[in-house]
């Protein structure tokens, strides 16, 4: 069976860095001393996903606030059979629909997809799970850059992307991917809901939304409320307080400030003590396509791990 990888394309996944957080584990993964995996901003999960079949990974607990998304990693979970029947037929609609009409046919499952949230129980698993992963995932591979966004109404209103071809049913990686979240508690929660599932043996992996790094890129949630610099201080304390109340080894993400205002100590504050490094990642989104490029992102753990070979002190 082939490799699990993220089955959804998520802004700000970390699949294109992961080559550079080899650099970055702690030894205890390494070695197999750690056993426990906990993400608590899961988005596209690649980070989980590479680790998994590599390392001794056990038992995982993965969670999110973006409640469609939760429901779709337990449909993969418990149900990818019939979610794939669904699939199938969206991707073979989507073939046989001629580029001029595809924006209908898209738009209509937006529309559906909209409608049905006022119909979903989130908390248990049914029928009604199932078709509703399979028009997240159809939206996802077609809408404009992968982007998940809600309007003040709850409703996702991120346009049609254009494309001539899009991976809708990817038959392989869902059976993969369900098999690599046999070992997961998957959960819809904060991510302070964590505090119970972190032991010394746990590997914790924050991936909060990135801090704007200037005034036009204020894109901060994918659940319709937003995560400013009073949340990322508070994420920054339930950090300090896993590593002085759990003795857990924590890894967390976030944008460098500096890569527009070089005197912004902002995370220097907020991770006084802690190691930052940077890492270097493409711009994946951006309204204006020249502004694209390599910028700096910032790595903070609270471990020391093997010399590294491509690690930049901050």
């Amino acid at each position: 069976m082939q490799k699990a990888k993220p089955f959804i394309k998520w802004v700000g996944g970390k699949s294109q860095l992961l080559t550079q957080f080899e650099n970055y584990y702690p030894n205890e993964l390494r070695n197999g001393i750690i056993k426990n995996y906990v993400e608590p901003f899961l988005g596209g999960g690649a980070l989980f996903f590479a680790l998994s079949q590599r390392f001794r990974i056990k038992n995982a607990y993965l969670s999110d606030l973006n409640k469609d998304l939760v429901l779709v990693y337990k449909v993969i979970q418990k149900k990818p059979n019939e979610l794939l029947n669904f699939l199938e037929k969206y991707q073979k609609n989507y073939d046989e629909t001629i580029q001029e009409k595809r924006n209908d046919l898209f738009l209509s499952i937006r529309k559906d997809f909209n409608l049905q949230r006022f119909e979903i129980n989130y908390k248990n698993i049914s029928d009604n799970w199932i078709l509703r992963a399979a028009q997240f995932i159809f939206l996802n591979k077609t809408c404009f850059n992968g982007l998940f966004r809600l309007n003040l109404k709850g409703e996702f209103n991120v346009p049609y992307g254009k494309y001539k071809t899009a991976m809708i049913f990817d038959e392989y990686n869902i059976l993969a991917v369900s098999k690599t979240l046999q070992k997961a508690e998957i959960s819809y929660a904060n991510y302070a809901n964590c505090l119970e599932k972190v032991d010394a043996n746990t590997f914790v992996y924050f991936d909060p939304p990135y801090r704007p790094i200037s005034q036009t890129a204020s894109f901060t949630t994918y659940i319709g409320t937003e995560f400013k610099d009073k949340e990322q201080l508070e994420l920054a304390n339930f950090f300090q307080k896993l590593d002085k109340e759990k003795g857990a080894k924590l890894m967390l993400s976030n944008s460098d400030p500096k890569n527009s205002n070089p005197d912004d100590n902002f995370f220097e504050n907020a991770y006084s003590g802690y190691n930052i490094f940077k890492v270097f990642a493409n711009r994946a989104i951006n309204c204006n396509g020249e502004k694209r490029g390599k910028i700096n992102e910032l790595l903070i753990t609270n471990y020391q791990y093997e010399t590294p070979t491509l690690a930049i002190n901050f």
